[in-house]
């Protein structure tokens, strides 16, 4: 298996999504975090294995997303700065 990889994400506190996702609680939208992780990862036309959220997390965390590809999957992870898990996941690139 190969090394874990880590990169910083942030989605800001002014991001548009945190106008109506939701009002007076905005937490960051799955399908935001999911495309962070993608980007990141530097994959395009993927499949998704699987996804967990496991917290809602506020606009404007910082996270720390680690990855680890093998076999063509990639398995990754996301935390929070004092190490609370927020999601789990496997992509792989679309064949």
């Amino acid at each position: 298996m190969s090394t874990w990889q880590e990169q910083d994400l942030f989605i800001p506190a002014d991001h548009p999504s945190a106008a109506g996702h939701f009002p007076g609680n905005p937490i960051i939208p799955g399908a935001l975090l999911l495309d962070a992780v993608v980007a990141a990862i530097g994959l395009s036309n993927i499949t998704i294995h699987n996804a967990k959220f496991l917290i809602p997390i506020p606009h404007g965390t910082k996270l720390q997303l680690r990855w680890q590809g093998e076999g063509g999957k990639n398995r990754f992870e996301c935390r929070t700065g004092d190490d609370a898990l927020v999601m789990t996941g496997i992509l792989a690139a679309a064949p």
